[in-house]
């Protein structure tokens, strides 16, 4: 028992790649490199960079085995049975040399290795330099081995393992292909997983395998030692409860259930869940950035296009799909915001627990306003709706004018004008009524006027006007507010709307006081459209709309850095100029 244990070898090295077909997750690499290798065209150097564990230094060595092969199979794969092969995998090859960068960095040993390079292959092809953690290399380092790298002799090939691509010289980089490593995806790396765990006849519950891939990151490596220790852990059961209990992870179906009473606006489940949470003794942070991930995973589940963003196992996947059909986007805009709020201030709190708690009661409060401003908008419209079913004949109202009226010597008088105009229904268009006079039919009421001669119209401002009524428009404002909420393209308006201030001092005259320069854009921009649509409601022609800011809260508050820009540019206009001519953008 105890030689058994003494010859144990943990699974990335045991299962470690030993061809290009059996690497996960990098076939846009090994598929160039196979083509590079079968039209001849190798370069003089690589470079492979990538996230820890994806695979770099494994198809480092699996390329350097393969070009020295002297039997390629039809795949452009190894052999396995040459002389080459053979000494490749008792780790006996003399003609490629592995150097670790982290503990050879200094000039001395790239100077060795530089002499190294002038002696050709004993047998094979070529001489292959594998070196890793390359941007360890000092800087004299670099610049000794520069002129090596750039013109090696033909037998010499040399590849470059970096985690960190950007602490590696611009020389070094312009003298190397790169070939940039990805993470690799969780479904890639819970099949391979379970490849394993059937190679070893480990008993094992898929949703636990997937846990343990969206754990690792991206990285198999991280994966695979996971999965030993859960192994052991378990003596050989991998059930989901216990590698959720193992890894200390929050799973998945906390923050479904989160969403779901965040959704029905259930305060006190949510605060109950988030308690239990903390009992298990996960900290506020994690709990915090689990959550954010969960919502942004929702919001790129809404797209079609942005489905492939979702980085999570396929059984997870069709989970969330149908959870962000009935989650409203501005809702989870709303609340990534908060999220990402509390995140920062998290680290300040003094009261952690309350601080978290806050944010799970702005997110609740969301989508309960948001449901009382439908149920509001209801209850406007439909009755509308309702009196315009019940008279339908009046879109189409006839008015007869008698012909003793239409006389010459008795000319329609302005009194009468007015009267017939009256008469017609007030939810209508002008333009769909018609007046029957001299009969002929006029598009519009108004047309009376011109055809009666020596009768001067009232000045504008002695028409009679419909009777104002502040709040009439103050619940259409709210209704029409509501009915934007879920209008994406209309969200800063939703929220301009809704912060504002309603008030009338004076007949026809709407105020909406705002407390800082961005609601006061959105409002300017939107004024016109705002005013036409009340006024086609109401009849209103004179009504007009004034948007200011509230100057006493504004010096309560505290400037961000857009309000800044707006006070700057409103006093300065040049400044949006020199903004345009360097095409800068304003630090949030």
């Amino acid at each position: 028992m105890a030689e058994e244990n003494s010859n144990y070898i943990v699974s990335a090295r045991k299962y470690r790649p030993t061809t290009f077909a059996s690497v996960v997750g990098q076939q846009h690499i090994t598929s160039t490199l196979q083509n590079a290798i079968a039209t001849n065209q190798l370069a003089q150097a690589f470079l492979f960079c990538g996230p820890r564990g994806v695979g770099k230094t494994t198809c480092a060595r699996i390329l350097a085995k393969t070009i020295n092969c002297t039997n390629l199979t039809k795949d452009t794969e190894a052999c396995n049975e040459c002389e080459s092969c053979q000494s490749f995998n008792k780790g006996s090859s003399f003609n490629i040399i592995e150097l670790d960068a982290a503990s050879n960095n200094s000039v001395d040993d790239i100077r060795e290795l530089v002499q190294q390079v002038n002696i050709p292959p004993m047998n094979g092809k070529y001489k292959i330099y594998i070196i890793d953690e390359v941007h360890m290399l000092s800087t004299a380092a670099f610049n000794a081995f520069l002129k090596t790298l750039e013109e090696p002799p033909k037998y010499a090939k040399f590849i470059l393992a970096t985690t960190e691509k950007h602490k590696v010289l611009p020389t070094i980089l312009s003298r190397c292909q790169i070939f940039d490593f990805h993470r690799i995806t969780a479904n890639d790396i819970s099949t391979h997983l379970e490849y394993i765990a059937k190679k070893e006849n480990v008993k094992y519950e898929k949703a636990a395998l997937d846990v343990v891939a969206s754990k690792s990151d991206g990285a198999l490596r991280d994966a695979l030692s996971m999965f030993d220790l859960l192994v052991s852990f378990t003596d050989g059961n991998l059930t989901y409860d216990a590698v959720v209990s193992s890894l200390n992870i929050l799973d998945y179906d906390y923050f479904f259930k989160f969403v779901d009473y965040i959704l029905a606006g259930d305060i006190s489940n949510t605060l109950l869940l988030f308690d239990e949470v903390l009992s298990k003794g996960f900290q506020g942070d994690t709990f915090t950035e689990g959550l954010a991930s969960h919502l942004r995973n929702l919001l790129v589940g809404k797209d079609v296009q942005t489905i492939q963003l979702l980085d999570v196992p396929s059984a997870i996947q069709q989970r969330y799909i149908d959870q962000c059909q009935k989650t409203p986007t501005l809702f989870l805009l709303r609340c990534l915001d908060f999220a990402n709020k509390a995140a920062q201030e998290y680290r300040i709190s003094n009261n952690k627990r309350l601080c978290i708690e806050l944010m799970l009661l702005k997110m609740c409060n969301v989508m309960n306003k948001m449901a009382e401003k439908k149920k509001s908008n209801s209850e406007i419209i439909t009755p509308i709706i309702q009196q315009k079913e019940q008279k339908p004949e009046q879109e189409n109202k006839i008015i007869e004018v008698s012909k003793e009226d239409s006389k010459p010597e008795n000319n329609v008088s302005q009194q009468r004008q007015e009267e017939l105009v009256k008469e017609l229904p007030k939810d209508n268009n002008p333009q769909n009524l018609t007046l029957k006079i001299l009969g002929k039919n006029l598009s519009s009421p108004f047309a009376i006027k011109e055809d009666v001669s020596g009768v001067q119209p009232k000045p504008i401002d002695e028409v009679e006007e419909t009777p104002f009524n502040f709040n009439d428009v103050l619940n259409y404002i709210e209704a029409y507010t509501s009915s934007i909420s879920t209008n994406e393209e209309k969200a800063d308006l939703f929220f301009a709307l809704s912060n504002a201030k309603k008030q009338s001092n004076k007949n026809y005259i709407i105020e909406l006081i705002v407390k800082n320069s961005m609601d006061e854009q959105v409002l300017l921009k939107n004024k016109t459209e705002l005013v036409q649509s009340i006024k086609n409601k109401f009849s209103y022609s004179f009504l007009k709309i004034e948007i200011s800011l509230d100057t006493q809260e504004r010096k309560e508050l505290h400037y961000n850095p857009m309000d800044k820009f707006f006070v700057i540019i409103k006093d300065n206009p040049a400044v949006t100029k020199l903004k345009d001519a360097f095409d800068a953008d304003v630090q949030l």
